[in-house]
Formats: C-alpha cells, structure tokens, sequence
C-alpha cells in the first residue's frame, strides 16, 4: 500500500465513527480508511471508545419477553447480502455504490466527466475524471468537500494529491486544483454545498451538471 500524506481530520472520522456523517461523506472516509493505515487504526480507536462507553451506560432490564421476540426475529430474518468487492481502482465502498457496473462518465467540457454517486439534501458524492495536465476551473466553496483520489495526481496551492490523499477544503479556499501530466486523475468528491466558480461559463452550468 502507498504510503499517504494528507489524511482525514480526527474529528471527521470521530463523526463516521458514531454514524454523525452524511452518506457522501462517509463513503469518502470509508474509502479512504481502505487505503490508510493511519486513519484506520483511529477509527478503531473511536470504535473502541464507543463501545467502552456503552458498556459503561446503566441498563434498564429487558422485559421477559425480549429474548424469545429477539430469537424469533433471528430465525426469520434474511440471509446478509455479500459484502462489496474492491474492483479495479475502485476501493469496496465505491464499488457498492456504483453497484453491478462501472462508472457512467458524463462529460462536464474540457474532457473533465463526472458520475453522481450520492445526491441527497445534506450532500452529494461524485467520481471525477480529469485528464492529465488539465485544470479543474477556479473555484471557491460554500462548505465543506472531500476530495479523495483514486488515481493519478493533483496539485494546487496547498499541495500535491495522490492516491490515497485527501483534500478537506471549507469555505475559506479558493484553488484551481490540477491533474498532473500522465494517467487520468480519478476522484471521490463529496460536498455538502454547491462550488463557487469565478468564471461566468462553469457558473451558468453549474446547476445543469449539479455541482
């Protein structure tokens, strides 16, 4: 596994740990403790901590019935579905989400393309495919997104990204991330607030291409 450089802040994966997180987001943390030894072992530590204070809490009695209702339940319940697979480049948690087939790019111009994993109120999750050596359009944020790669590179002002890496970006940073030169960067972006670009062309598509 390569090594990774830029990992997912404590208190985000506190929040994943606890089921806080939404769903495009958690699928980025997923993704990323995959890839990450580092942030893997502090999500176990949360889990951990978790369960300790549980166990710590004061239990109200069952009432009697409660075992038999349980076991009952346990007798009719279906079989658990197969667990995700990694498959290609995709980790196991983007691979559920792309379920059985693999990604459907849609072009956004400039050979940049995009698949929409999750769209829901609280946020949104994408895969992004951007060609080696092309820009992404200058753009600054209304909240919070988490971009994760997959594959290749990219580089801004803040840093270079590679596989494994995360940027977590708020609504303080305006950049102009970058591919860098060789295979296509592939992506996992989750937001939970639309981009603020600068120019007038990706603003008037932004709400065509939901970004």
């Amino acid at each position: 596994m390569s090594p990774v450089s830029h990992h997912i802040p404590e208190d985000i994966i506190e929040a994943y740990a606890s089921g806080a997180l939404p769903h495009g987001f958690s699928v980025v943390v997923a993704t990323h403790l995959s890839l990450c030894d580092q942030c893997r072992a502090v999500a176990e530590a949360c889990d951990a901590l978790g369960g300790a204070a549980l166990e710590a809490l004061d239990a109200e009695a069952p009432d009697a019935g409660l075992r038999d209702r349980t076991l009952a339940l346990l007798d009719t319940a279906p079989a658990p579905a197969p667990e995700p697979q990694p498959r290609g480049i995709f980790p196991a948690a983007v691979a559920a989400e792309l379920g059985g087939d693999g990604p459907a790019w849609r072009s956004l111009g400039a050979g940049i393309r995009q698949q929409i994993l999750v769209d829901r109120p609280e946020g949104s999750a994408r895969l992004l495919r951007i060609p080696g050596g092309k820009a992404v359009p200058d753009h600054g944020h209304n909240g919070l997104e988490m971009t994760l790669v997959l594959q290749g590179s990219f580089s801004d002002h803040t840093g270079r990204y590679a596989r494994g890496d995360v940027q977590v970006v708020t609504d303080d940073l305006e950049h102009t991330p970058m591919a860098e030169a060789g295979p296509d960067c592939i992506c996992l972006a989750a937001t939970d607030a639309p981009l603020r670009f600068n120019a007038m062309i990706p603003r008037l598509l932004q709400r065509y291409f939901r970004i």
